[in-house]
This record gives C-alpha cells, sequence and structure tokens, in this order.
C-alpha cells in the first residue's frame, strides 16, 4: 500500500524559508514521478513542483520558479520542497503526489497523479 507522509509545515513570518520533507512508502518509487502541490481555502489545488524519475529533471509553474526547489532521495523514498521568500500568499496545505507509472512527461495536475500524502499546513504571517 502507498502512504506518502509530508512534515515540515508550520508558521512562518513573511520572508523566511521553510523545508518540506515527504517519506514515500510501500512502492519501489525510484521510477515514479514526484510532485508537490498546495490548496488554500476556496481555491483549487495548484501545481507547486514536480521531479522526474529520470536525471531528476524538474519543473516549476512560472509563478513560483526561483523561490521553491524540489529535490528527492531516492535511497531514503524521500522528496524535499524548500520554499524561500515566504508570502501571506502561500499560506496553504501542500500535499505529496506520486505518479507510480514514471511518464515520460512531468504531470503538472492532479489528475496525473496516482498516491497522495495528507498534506502539511503552511501558514505565513505577515
Amino acid at each position: 500500500q502507498v502512504q506518502l507522509v509530508e512534515s515540515g509545515g508550520g508558521l512562518v513570518q513573511a520572508g523566511g524559508s521553510l523545508s518540506l520533507s515527504c517519506t514515500a512508502s510501500g512502492h519501489n518509487f525510484t521510477y515514479a514521478n514526484m510532485g508537490w502541490f498546495r490548496q488554500a481555502p476556496g481555491k483549487e489545488r495548484e501545481f507547486v513542483a514536480a521531479i522526474h524519475w529520470i536525471g531528476n529533471k524538474t519543473v516549476y509553474p512560472g509563478s513560483l520558479k526561483g523561490r521553491v526547489t524540489i529535490s528527492r532521495d531516492k535511497t531514503q523514498n524521500m522528496i524535499f520542497l524548500q520554499i524561500n521568500s515566504l508570502r501571506p500568499e502561500d499560506t496553504a496545505v501542500y500535499y505529496c503526489a506520486a505518479e507510480i507509472g514514471g511518464s515520460a512527461i512531468l504531470p503538472r495536475t492532479p489528475g496525473g497523479y496516482d498516491s497522495w500524502g495528507q498534506g502539511t499546513q503552511v501558514t505565513v504571517a505577515s
């Protein structure tokens, strides 16, 4: 059974940084594409970052590029998200996601992923 568990959320002051972690279990994630999404109250789930299983290629939305960095440690079945220069509008629940099939093109929509964590709350105070 695939399980993704996020950690590292919390309350941060605007301008600060935060590092989120996601631990994956229940499957061989060596060939899985992994991603981060976020969802603020009343809004749709938003793509934040993704990393390919081949060569660790990464993609980010233009709105976040330069402030977020995704990385992975295959030996530990973990992925990470570093967020810098945090803003109040970054406040959301952040979700880790896995695409077990490891398609050639990194998915950027929630529908492209088949496993999800329970999420971790990030709150940015102004």
